[in-house]
C-alpha cells in the first residue's frame, strides 16, 4: 500500500461543523494512529504511545473546549511522526528522522517522492479541510478566532518543565497576552511563548491559516500530566473555556 490510498477522511475529522460560536479549534497532533500504508515506522509499541507520536490529552481537551465554546473542531487522525501538520512540507520536522532521543527508522532516508506522497496524502487534505471551515465562517460574516490545542511533556531531554500552561503567538501577540493574564487568575502557572515560541517553527498553522486573513489566533500548550485522564481533560476545559471566552470578548470590545 502507498500513501496515495489514504482518503481525506482517514487523515482529518471535522466535528461540530457549522457551530456558531466565535472560535474554531484545531488539534494537529490529536492522534497516534499509524495507518496501514506506513506501518509502525519501525517504532515499538511504547514509542507509538509516547509524546513523540502525538500530543497526549490534547484531543480530549480540544473536544471539551469545542463543546463549551460552541466551536467546530478540526483534528488530525494520523501520528505527527508520519506528518507533523504544524510544519510546512519543506521543514525537516514535518517527517522527522529523530524526535527528542528517539530515532524514527521509517522516516530515515525518505526520498523526494516519499515526502511528496505524504504531503499530498496528509498535509494537503488537513489544511484544505481547515481552510474550508474558515471560508464558510467568513462567508457568513463570522470570522473565527483560531485556537490550536497542544500538549507538552513534563520532562524534555531529562530536564523538568515547571510551566503548566504555555500560550504562544505568531505575528500578533494581543490575544496571547490577554490569555496568559486571564489564565494566571485561575492559578495555572501560565507563561508566554513557553515551552516553545514561533522561533521553534511551532506556529505554522497560525501563520498559514489565520495571519494572512487577519484572524485573531493563539496556540495553547498544556503540560500533559495535567490532562492525563478524561476527567482531567474535562476539568481543564472547564478552566480554560471561560478564559478564552473572556479574552475573546475583551478583544472584540477593544476592536469595536
Amino acid at each position: 500500500m502507498t500513501a496515495t490510498l489514504l482518503q481525506p477522511e482517514d487523515v482529518v475529522t471535522v466535528e461540530n461543523p457549522g457551530a456558531a460560536g466565535p472560535f474554531l479549534i484545531v488539534c494537529e497532533h490529536a492522534s497516534n494512529a499509524f495507518p496501514a500504508p506506513f506501518g509502525s515506522l519501525g517504532l515499538t509499541e511504547a514509542q507509538q504511545l509516547a509524546h513523540i507520536a502525538w500530543d497526549p490529552g490534547a484531543l480530549g481537551l480540544a473536544r471539551g473546549l469545542a463543546a463549551r465554546l460552541g466551536a467546530p473542531l478540526v483534528a488530525a487522525r494520523v501520528s505527527r511522526l508520519i506528518y507533523d501538520l504544524n510544519r510546512p512540507p519543506h521543514s525537516a520536522g514535518a517527517m522527522p528522522a529523530r524526535s527528542e532521543t528517539h530515532d524514527i527508522p521509517g522516516n530515515a532516508g525518505l526520498t523526494d517522492a516519499d515526502r511528496l506522497a505524504r504531503t499530498e496524502a496528509i498535509y494537503l487534505p488537513f489544511h484544505a479541510a481547515l481552510r474550508a471551515e474558515i471560508a464558510r465562517r467568513l462567508a457568513r460574516g463570522r470570522p473565527p478566532v483560531i485556537v490550536t490545542v497542544h500538549s507538552f511533556t513534563p520532562i524534555w531531554h531529562g530536564t523538568p518543565r515547571s510551566v503548566e500552561f504555555g500560550v504562544i503567538h505568531d505575528a500578533d501577540p494581543s490575544l496571547a497576552l490577554a490569555t496568559v493574564a486571564a489564565a494566571r487568575k485561575t492559578g495555572l502557572r501560565a507563561e508566554l511563548n513557553q515551552p516553545y515560541s514561533a522561533a521553534d517553527e511551532v506556529t505554522h498553522t497560525l501563520r498559514l491559516q489565520a495571519s494572512p486573513l487577519g484572524l485573531a489566533n493563539v496556540m495553547l500548550e498544556i503540560r500533559n500530566d495535567l490532562i492525563a485522564s478524561s476527567a482531567a481533560q474535562e476539568a481543564m476545559a472547564e478552566t480554560l473555556a471561560p478564559v478564552l471566552h473572556q479574552t475573546e470578548t475583551d478583544q472584540a470590545g477593544t476592536a469595536a
